[in-house]
C-alpha cells in the first residue's frame, strides 16, 4: 500500500524516478558552532505518478520551515540578472507591458526581475515568503509581500483591487508542495486579460543531462510540459505559447491565460512541444525507470576522479555552494578528505559550512590565494560565467571540473 499520493491528482505514487537516499535540507548552511551538534536529514526519494506523470519529492519538510529565512539572493548572479532584465524588455515590446499595467512576480526574491520594471515606471508587487530576501527587495525600490502565494492570499489582494496583468513566477512552480491551490491563486489573480508566465527546469533536460543534482527538498515537483500544461487546464488556464531556454541546465518559459481570454491564440509551438514529449515516451513510465542507474554511474565515476587526483596529491576545491551541490556532494558521500573547500560569492554563506558534509565556505579570493589543482564548478548551470571569471587558475595551471552532464576535467 502507496503511503504517497500525487500532490496534483491524488494517485497513489508507486513508481520511483531516483533514490538519492538521506539528504540534509540543501539551503540550511551551518555556522561553525553547530558542527558539534546534529544534523536532521530526510529521505531524497523522488516519484512518478503512473496517472499524470508528474515526478515529485513527498513533503519531508513545510514551506515555512524551509522558506521563512532564506540564504538564496538571486542577484549575486550576473547572468541571471542580465536573464531577468531580458525578460522585462520582451514583455515591454511584445505584451505592450506598460505604466498602466501591474507586474506582479510570485516568489520575487530580492527584487533581481521587478527593479527593471521598477526604472521603467511601471507599477509592481513582489510576494516573497522569506522576510530576510524582502527586505532586500525593499531596499531596491520594490514593495514586497512577505507572504506565501495561495487562493487565500490572492483573494485577499483581489479584495483590495489589485489584478495582475503580468503575473509571473520564476523557479516556484516547482517550490510549493500545495500545487493545485498555487495554480488556483494564479487563475483568481490574473486580470481578465492578463497572462502569466513560468519558468521552471525541464524535466525532459534533466533527464537527458543527468541533472539529478536539482532534486532537493525545496523541489517538490519535477515538471514535463505535458504535465504542467495539464494542471494549468485544470484551473482554468490555457497555455498559449512555450519557450526554451538555457537557464538552470534547459529550462521552459510557459505563457498563459485564461482559458475565457480569445485575444492570445494558441502558438504553433506548443503542440509540436507536446509531440516531442510523446514521441520521447513521456506518457509512459520507460523514460522515469531508467534514470536510476544513469545517476549510479555518474557517483562512481566521480569518486574515482576525486580519488585518484587525491592519489596524485592534488588540491581540489569547489567554486559555488548552490543546493545542487550539496544534494551531489552528501549523495556522492564527498567530505573535506576530497574537497578541501568551496567559495561563493553571496556573503550571506561565507565563513558557513555546507549541510551534512560540513564543507567551509569561503570567499572567492581564497581561490587565488591558494591556487588549488582542480576548482570544480558546483552550479554546473553557471559554467562559462564562472570559468570566464577564474579563467586565471590557468596562470598555475589550474584546471576546472564538472560533474554534469558528465564527469569533465578542462
Amino acid at each position: 500500500m502507496s503511503r504517497h499520493f500525487c500532490r496534483f491528482c491524488e494517485a497513489p505514487l508507486i513508481d520511483t524516478f531516483v533514490d538519492l537516499g538521506m539528504s540534509p535540507p540543501a539551503n540550511s548552511y551551518l555556522e561553525e558552532s553547530a558542527l558539534d551538534g546534529g544534523e536532521t536529514f530526510f529521505p531524497l526519494h523522488t516519484y512518478v505518478c503512473r496517472k499524470c506523470f508528474l515526478v515529485q519529492l513527498p513533503e519531508w519538510q513545510t514551506p515555512d520551515a524551509i522558506f521563512s529565512d532564506y540564504a538564496y539572493f538571486s542577484s549575486y548572479s550576473d547572468s541571471w540578472l542580465a536573464h531577468a532584465k531580458n525578460y522585462t524588455e520582451q514583455m515591454r515590446e511584445r505584451f505592450s507591458i506598460d505604466e498602466g499595467h501591474l507586474v506582479v512576480e510570485v516568489a520575487s526574491n530580492d527584487g533581481y526581475l521587478l527593479q527593471y520594471f521598477v526604472e521603467r515606471g511601471i507599477p509592481v508587487l513582489g510576494i516573497e515568503p522569506a522576510a530576510n530576501v524582502a527586505e532586500a527587495a525593499e531596499k531596491v525600490g520594490v514593495p514586497t509581500e512577505v507572504a506565501f502565494f495561495g487562493t487565500e492570499l490572492a483573494r485577499r489582494l483581489v479584495a483590495e483591487g489589485q489584478r495582475a496583468d503580468l503575473l509571473l513566477g520564476n523557479n516556484v512552480l516547482a517550490h510549493t508542495p500545495l500545487l493545485n491551490d498555487f495554480v488556483a491563486g494564479l487563475k483568481i489573480l490574473l486580470a481578465e486579460t492578463g497572462l502569466v508566465t513560468l519558468e521552471f527546469p525541464h524535466l525532459q533536460r534533466l533527464i537527458e543531462l543527468n541533472q539529478f543534482d536539482t532534486i532537493y527538498h525545496e523541489h517538490f515537483s519535477y515538471f514535463s510540459f505535458r504535465t504542467v500544461k495539464s494542471v494549468l487546464e485544470h484551473h482554468g488556464l490555457t497555455v498559449f505559447d512555450v519557450e526554451e531556454l538555457p537557464t538552470h541546465g534547459g529550462s521552459l518559459r510557459v505563457f498563459a491565460r485564461h482559458v475565457e481570454d480569445r485575444s492570445k491564440p494558441v502558438s504553433e509551438a506548443v503542440g509540436n512541444l507536446v509531440s516531442r514529449e510523446e514521441r520521447l515516451g513521456f506518457h509512459t513510465l520507460e523514460p522515469y525507470r531508467t534514470f536510476g542507474e544513469k545517476v549510479r554511474g555518474t557517483k562512481r565515476q566521480l569518486l574515482r576522479t576525486l580519488i585518484d587526483l587525491k592519489a596524485e596529491g592534488k588540491t581540489v576545491a569547489g567554486y559555488g555552494a548552490p543546493a545542487k551541490g550539496v544534494t551531489f556532494l552528501n549523495y556522492c558521500g564527498v567530505r573535506t578528505d576530497l574537497l578541501d573547500f568551496t567559495v561563493d560569492r553571496s556573503p550571506h554563506k561565507q565563513g558557513r559550512y555546507l549541510p551534512g558534509v560540513h564543507i567551509p565556505i569561503h570567499a572567492p579570493d581564497r581561490i587565488r590565494e591558494t591556487r588549488p589543482d582542480v576548482v570544480w564548478i558546483l552550479p554546473w548551470n553557471l559554467r562559462r560565467e564562472i570559468s570566464e571569471q577564474m579563467a586565471d587558475i590557468r596562470d598555475w595551471g589550474g584546471r576546472f571540473l564538472v560533474t554534469v552532464p558528465d564527469v569533465e576535467l578542462f
